[in-house]
């Protein structure tokens, strides 16, 4: 598409976590418990769970969007800067030209009664990092580069689909030209055409704009499709990380391997979906060993006894699991 803005190159975003625990009042143990997570530059992250895992407010970290009453251990920075103890002017900063979200439920972010180029200029406006004219021309650009026209500026939200209402929101995420890109389950409630085809524009982005991107979901296979690397979280902790295809190919953690199992797919006909008994612990439950150790099919006595560390995959270092068992899983001969 041709364009005759002349923007600035994009700046390297990057999403350092490292020991993030954090509590609410009347909890019996923590929402999240010692998340470590990064993004690189240019990179594509998803973070996969069962709802209420403690996947959506990992990624709000990043803006320090967090619940009242929160009170957190660790830090979480975005491009060296600790978003935690960041002061006011610094977290506008950053949430205004660094980092971007993209929220499950385009319509509960946009006001209905607002024309949809109204919502995608006002924020580089009220900020004065763009004029108008500049600022139409930006949301022109970028409505562009995600598969729409110009007319969609003057149209309501309700004037459009629900799959032309994500690709908004995900234009508007890109006004900033921010480093990093929050994409908090962005499929939720489309159509399997739809997603597919967020999923392949997300990925374009990427690489057009050098943007580094967070992806939350709960699809596996919508991970497997856009991810360089990928974390799984179970209540509040990270289960296992490493590169996308060796996680998929070789899960080193039972609750990884019964998501993978879980899944459904074409090729499978007939009898029962497979599915993970029992139900993840809740907030009032306190935890003293593993998270999964009660659904878990491999648990002993130690399981329940302490949390397992986090522990390099032999011969795949990148490849990490938190599991007292995992040499166990099929696979743990390969290399």
């Amino acid at each position: 598409m041709n364009t005759t803005m002349n923007a600035p190159a994009p700046q390297a975003g990057t999403l350092d976590i490292q020991g993030l625990r954090l509590t609410l009042p009347g909890t019996a143990r923590p929402v999240l418990d010692g998340v470590d997570l990064t993004v690189a530059p240019g990179e594509t992250v998803s973070l996969v769970g069962e709802s209420g895992s403690g996947k959506t407010l990992t990624s709000r970290s990043a803006l320090r969007l967090l619940p009242p009453g929160a009170v957190t251990e660790g830090t979480v920075r975005v491009n060296g800067d600790d978003v935690l103890t960041a002061d006011a002017d610094r977290l506008r900063a950053l949430r205004t030209g660094t980092v971007a979200m993209v929220f499950q439920d385009p319509r509960a972010a946009l006001n209905p009664l607002r024309r949809i180029g109204d919502f995608l200029t006002e924020g580089v406006r009220a900020t004065q990092t763009a004029a108008r004219a500049r600022a139409t021309a930006r949301a022109t650009e970028l409505l562009g580069a995600v598969g729409l026209d110009d007319t969609v500026l003057r149209k309501y939200p309700g004037q459009v689909s629900g799959g032309m209402l994500q690709r908004v929101m995900i234009a508007a995420a890109l006004m900033g030209e921010p480093a990093l890109l929050l994409a908090d389950e962005p499929t939720t409630a489309l159509d399997v055409t739809t997603q597919a085809e967020v999923v392949a524009l997300l990925a374009r982005l990427r690489e057009r704009f050098a943007t580094a991107l967070l992806f939350v979901t709960h699809d596996l296979d919508l991970a497997a499709a856009i991810s360089d690397r990928v974390y799984v979280m179970y209540a509040g902790r990270i289960a296992e990380h490493g590169p996308a295809k060796q996680l998929f190919e070789h899960p080193r953690h039972p609750y990884t391997a019964a998501l993978l199992a879980s899944t459904p797919r074409l090729e499978r006909t007939g009898g029962r979906l497979s599915a993970i008994e029992g139900r993840p612990p809740g907030l009032s439950t306190a935890l003293t060993g593993c998270a999964f150790a009660a659904r878990c099919p491999l648990a002993t006595e130690v399981c329940d006894e302490r949390p397992p560390e986090q522990r390099p995959v032999p011969g795949r270092p990148e490849h990490r699991a938190a599991c007292h068992h995992s040499e166990l899983l099929e696979g743990s001969a390969d290399a």
